[in-house]
Parts: C-alpha cells; sequence; structure tokens
C-alpha cells in the first residue's frame, strides 16, 4: 500500500485571516497620527517641520488678539506732561484729572471732584493737559480744604495739640499718623499697646484672623493633655502634706 500523502503547510487560498482584510485600515490610523503630531526622529524628539507646524498661541506678539498690548497713549498737545508733581508726589499725567488726583495721599475722589469744582476745572480733561498754573491752583485748593469744606470731610477734626481743624495730604499725611501712634504708645493707652504688640486696633476678631505668634493653630487634643499635665503636677504638692497629716503617729517603743 502506497503512504497516504502529506498535507502541504502552505494554506489554502480559501482559508484567509479576518485580521488581513483590517491591516490597511491600521496603517492608515498610524499614519494619521503622524500626521497630526509631526514627523519624530530616531530620538523621540520632534523634528524641525514638526516645531514650525505649530500655531503661535494667541495673545503674544504685536497683533490685534486678545492678549496684544495697547498702543502707548501720544499727545498732541506739545505742552503735554505724562508726569505731573502735586503735593510732593507724581501723579500720572495720561489719567482724567479726578482719577489722578486720587494718587495723593489723603485725597480721594470725593474730595478730588470737590476741589476741580472749586478750582474750574473739568474732572474728565487729562490732568497732563492743564498748564502748571492751573495745577498750583488745584494744590492751594487742597490745602485750604479744612476752611471750605464740612468738618466731616476732613481727616483731623479738632486737633488735640493746635486745638484747629486741619486736613493732611501727601507725605504730611504719613508723618502726622506715625506722630499720632507714639503719642498714643507714651501714654499707654489701649490702642497704643495694641499699635504696640501689631494686633488689631479697632475690635476685630482675633481667634482665626490676624495671629501674630509662630503658632498658626492650636489642637484640641494636645491642649486637653497639656491642661491635664499641669492639672497633675499641682495637685501632688498639695497631696503630699495631707497624707502625711493623716498617717497616724507610732507609738514610741516601750523600754525593758
Amino acid at each position: 500500500m502506497s503512504p497516504a500523502p502529506k498535507e502541504s503547510k502552505e494554506p489554502k487560498a480559501d482559508e484567509a485571516k479576518p485580521a488581513d482584510a483590517a491591516e490597511p485600515e491600521a496603517t492608515t490610523e498610524k499614519a494619521s497620527k503622524k500626521e497630526r503630531g509631526g514627523a519624530k526622529g530616531k530620538d523621540g524628539k520632534d523634528s524641525k517641520d514638526g516645531k514650525d507646524a505649530k500655531e503661535p498661541k494667541e495673545g503674544k506678539g504685536k497683533g490685534k488678539g486678545p492678549g496684544a498690548k495697547a498702543p502707548k497713549f501720544v499727545s498732541d498737545n506739545p505742552n503735554f506732561r505724562y508726569i505731573v508733581r502735586v503735593s510732593n508726589t507724581d501723579l500720572d499725567g495720561t489719567r482724567p484729572a479726578a482719577l489722578a488726583l486720587t494718587g495723593v495721599g489723603g485725597v480721594g475722589l470725593r474730595l478730588a471732584e470737590v476741589a476741580l469744582r472749586m478750582a474750574n476745572v473739568s474732572a474728565d480733561q487729562l490732568i497732563g493737559d492743564l498748564p502748571e498754573t492751573t495745577v498750583e491752583g488745584i494744590e492751594a485748593t487742597l490745602n485750604s480744604l479744612p476752611t471750605k469744606v464740612p468738618a466731616w470731610m476732613v481727616n483731623h477734626t479738632r486737633e488735640p495739640v493746635l486745638g484747629e481743624t486741619l486736613h493732611y495730604i501727601g507725605p504730611d499725611l504719613e508723618t502726622r499718623r506715625r506722630d499720632d501712634v507714639n503719642v498714643m504708645r507714651m501714654v499707654r493707652s489701649y490702642r497704643g499697646v495694641r499699635h504696640e504688640r501689631g494686633q488689631k486696633v479697632r475690635g476685630q476678631r482675633t481667634r482665626s484672623n490676624g495671629r501674630t505668634g509662630m503658632a498658626a493653630g492650636v489642637l484640641k487634643k494636645d491642649a486637653k493633655a497639656a491642661a491635664a499635665a499641669a492639672g497633675k503636677e499641682e495637685a501632688a504638692p498639695a497631696a503630699a502634706p495631707a497624707a502625711a497629716a493623716a498617717a497616724p503617729a507610732k507609738a514610741p517603743a516601750k523600754k525593758e
């Protein structure tokens, strides 16, 4: 009998693997990912083409994007001053007069508007456009405010030393505030002591805010343990004499 023919190891044409049909799709997906991320070299770093493909972020550069810097103000007035000096304070000349005067210490928006109205100057006009004589008039008006406005608008009513109602502006305000604090510390008033310790002065809460010590907080468990230990130490000396008094006295030994 002739031996049976051996089956060939080659796969038949009809028995095709189902995964072969999906191979072209997988290759296309890989190619698309490479196109998105840019070409990469052997070291895994992006090539120069990939870096160039990145779009610039918004806000950088001199374009008209949301992060673009605003152009600097340039005035048509040849006598325009970008820095105006009022009460030993430099003010921005590109701001409206009312808002610019708030840069002076002791002058708020209300006082600035009142002073400009007394000096016959528009509050919306740029302070850099005002001539030097007008600025000097505004400064003189600010210095004479105690005699032209109600007492509740000034910052020093009934001065204790001079007995007058004054209004300090500019560097004079900081100097006067420092002197007031020093007087309160010298007479040892409550506010002076609080100033000296660096604590709250006007009755604010200090349990959660305004802590000036090194400890940021106290744990309840540790506080209880410390209180219990302190109580035991105080009770120990008091218990010793009581125990000695309660002990019965020993009878003397009889002589034979």
